[in-house]
């Protein structure tokens, strides 16, 4: 049983713009984890950020109960996660402890500080992950693929290449999506019309009711071929 692991900086972001091709490996009979940096608790434009944090944690446990995955934590602050070793070991520790052979994160053309950096932590903890020489509490783990989202605030030079028939899990994953406060508009942005809607445009393009594109990792994009 492979696993899937979708590592985003805020709780909505992994589970809004990752959370319907973790349920569809999961569909296929694979395991998925939802890694949070942080709980996003900065977000509410009137809940304290204790309160709206402890709101995101719930959600995300909710969410991740009802696409039968599981979810995990950081402890960064909402908009001061930082890029640095021990960011990027944490990370590390995370894929090292659930082994995951495919990661999904943000891609790096966000204007989202917090984004931007997940997205290099992401990258370095990959790479840590894998080198056994990188000695910490569990052994080095090699991750086989890295995808990156397709997210209304990571737009900059996105181009997918991927796209995921996520039609068998779309009304289980709008179910997910529905236990964030967030999904229904409390905080400004209408992230349930515009991701509802990005998986119909997505399914067009696909051939299939609703699905979700993903940008691959350039050096995975490299073929070596002797013949076309």
């Amino acid at each position: 049983m492979s696993t899937i692991m979708a590592i985003a900086a805020h709780p909505g972001d992994g589970f809004f713009t990752m959370g319907a091709t973790v349920a569809q490996h999961i569909h296929n009979g694979g395991r998925g984890v939802f890694l949070n940096l942080s709980l996003g608790e900065k977000g509410h434009p009137t809940l304290s950020p204790e309160a709206y944090g402890a709101l995101q944690q719930q959600a995300s446990e909710k969410a991740a109960k009802i696409l039968g995955a599981e979810a995990a934590f950081l402890t960064y602050r909402d908009a001061e996660i930082p890029w640095n070793e021990e960011a990027n070991l944490a990370v590390c520790d995370q894929i090292r402890r659930f082994k995951p052979l495919i990661v999904l994160t943000h891609w790096s053309g966000s204007w989202h500080k917090d984004h931007q950096n997940c997205h290099a932590i992401v990258r370095d903890a990959i790479f840590y992950a894998g080198l056994p020489a990188i000695a910490r509490s569990l052994p080095a783990h090699s991750v086989e693929h890295l995808y990156f989202a397709d997210n209304w605030e990571d737009a900059a030079n996105y181009q997918p290449d991927t796209y995921l028939d996520t039609s068998a899990v779309y009304d289980n994953w709008l179910k997910a999506c529905d236990a964030f406060p967030m999904w229904r508009g409390e905080t400004g942005f209408r992230y349930n019309d515009y991701y509802r809607s990005l998986a119909v445009m997505r399914g067009c393009l696909s051939g299939c009711q609703y699905a979700v594109a993903l940008m691959s990792s350039a050096e995975e994009r490299v073929r070596h071929v002797k013949a076309l």
